[in-house]
């Protein structure tokens, strides 16, 4: 039986103001009535309460320790966790491994908007300004376990071929007219009238050796049909977690590591406190954004304006936030680009042409036009239809520059959207403001930071958990874990309610 600590004995070895009395405090506030539920009501009642569960594996993230057989240590020897636990035996490994992957399983983003909201409550977070950051996390999947679109099409592209040219010749073969594979598979297997033979020094008959080809090309065929469905879209999956993708890791961009399995994590930030999450196997954050924003508010989390960083900057993102009458900093891509001297001087570059908007024309540094012939439309990834307007030059022959300017034979010609190119003049302006200016400042503090704490100094680079789910469980709890920290650290510091580092100039 595990001893109960005095609260007189507590309160000389764990000070007032320590971040366990803090987690038992804002846990002891929270409806765990969607925890309760995830347990069966007809079995025995948990050997460890669903809310002091919850207590220990968020500060056992807080110290960091992740290990469930580490945390059942602590349980034991560490005066913390034994007071959080007041006087329930501690837990087992297996049963604290349990709580993490099927307890809080449909449950810990409602957990984690309480969390929010009680920040919101105190007045640390205002829902006025969001910074948002992704990262790429290693999935718990072997890094050779990986299946490729391309590939998998290049053989299952073959596989068809052969089975083209194998099924006519086995239904002449053998007198049987069939259709599919499968159907002439039945056919042959409904002729059999003797044992199949195994082993080495066994001859096998004619019927038995077309039998297993054919066994064998249907379980191929299988094989590539699931794959194909496990794709989603996607150009990578690993045999060992499905729901990850191979992609590069942020921290092995400059040692020119392999592809690994892993997960695309979006944090959204305000006031250095996570207050939104989003897990993908999508390796691009543009086309994240909408989700995750969307995601926070089917949780009651909005927000006046987001700043975001240039990996985000597209037409789709542009228009929501039009569309949802929002502001969002989101830096172009070419904004650094276009600082350069090299940038003003490429003559092949759209920015350096004059346009005349009357005549919907452009004229290169040659002095010769560029004139608007038809217009398409193009459709993202995500579904998403931009109209594409395409310019042609009258005449390029004879041009000293065209060598500089295109590499095409014939004339010059541009794809342009008109009204990216507007969104993307107002999101330039919007950011080069004195507003814009301390926002991007705040977001490569805020949302990078939070990042780079997980990662860093919580030493978290690796999903334990498998599944798109489960693995967003498991960064819920550290997200829940780094929040309450860093109410912690402003307390300790005297900085609780500061939204933004600096302040708007005058």
């Amino acid at each position: 039986m595990q001893l109960k600590i005095d609260e007189t004995f507590a309160e000389k070895v764990i000070p007032a103001d320590d971040s366990v009395r803090l987690l038992d405090k804002i846990v002891e506030g929270m409806d765990l009535r969607a925890l309760l539920r995830a347990y069966n009501s007809h079995g025995r009642p948990p050997a460890t309460p669903p809310r002091t569960m919850l207590k220990v594996v968020l500060y056992a993230i807080m110290e960091p320790t992740y290990s469930s057989r580490k945390i059942r240590r602590a349980c034991q020897r560490d005066i913390n966790y034994i007071w959080l636990l007041d006087g329930v035996p501690a837990p087992s490994h297996f049963e604290i491994a349990r709580f993490r992957s099927q307890r809080l399983f449909g449950c810990a983003y409602e957990i984690f908007s309480q969390l929010v909201e009680a920040l919101h409550e105190m007045g640390e977070i205002k829902y006025e300004h969001l910074f948002v950051d992704g990262t790429k996390i290693e999935a718990n999947a072997n890094k050779y376990s990986f299946v490729w679109k391309k590939s998998t099409n290049k053989y299952e592209t073959r596989l068809d071929a052969k089975i083209e040219k194998l099924l006519p010749a086995l239904c002449a073969k053998h007198g049987v007219m069939a259709q599919s594979l499968n159907e002439l598979l039945a056919l042959l297997e409904a002729k059999v009238t003797f044992p199949f033979v195994h082993g080495r020094g066994r001859r096998k008959s004619e019927l038995q050796r077309d039998i297993e080809q054919l066994r064998a090309m249907v379980e191929r065929k299988q094989k590539y049909v699931r794959y194909d469905e496990t794709f989603r879209g996607r150009n990578s999956f690993s045999k060992t977690d499905p729901d990850a993708t191979f992609m590069h890791m942020k921290e092995d961009h400059m040692r020119n590591a392999q592809l690994k399995p892993g997960f695309n994590v979006q944090f959204g930030v305000e006031g250095e406190y996570i207050t939104g999450v989003l897990v993908s196997p999508e390796r691009s954050d543009q086309l994240k954004l909408i989700p995750l924003l969307e995601q926070m508010q089917s949780h009651g989390v909005n927000y006046t304006d987001v700043t975001a960083d240039a990996g985000y900057e597209s037409e789709e993102n542009y228009s929501w936030f039009e569309e949802a009458e929002k502001d969002c900093y989101i830096k172009p891509q070419n904004y650094e680009r276009s600082k350069t001297k090299k940038y003003k001087s490429n003559m092949a570059l759209r920015e350096n042409m004059s346009y005349d908007a009357e005549r919907d024309e452009y004229t290169c540094q040659a002095g010769r036009k560029l004139r608007a012939k038809y217009e398409s439309e193009r459709k993202s990834k995500s579904g998403f239809v931009s109209t594409i307007t395409h310019y042609e030059c009258d005449d390029c022959s004879g041009c000293p520059h065209k060598k500089n300017c295109t590499r095409s034979k014939g004339n010059r010609k541009l794809q342009v959207s008109k009204r990216f190119i507007q969104q993307r003049a107002t999101s330039l302006e919007r950011i080069t403001s004195k507003m814009g200016i301390l926002l991007r400042m705040n977001r490569s503090i805020q949302s990078e930071g939070a990042f780079g704490v997980i990662k860093q100094d919580y030493g978290f680079r690796q999903f334990l958990l498998r599944g798109n789910k489960k693995v967003l469980t498991e960064i819920l709890l550290v997200a829940m874990a780094y929040n309450i920290n860093k109410l912690h650290a402003k307390i300790q510091q005297n900085r609780t309610g500061t939204q933004l580092f600096a302040k708007l100039p005058a």
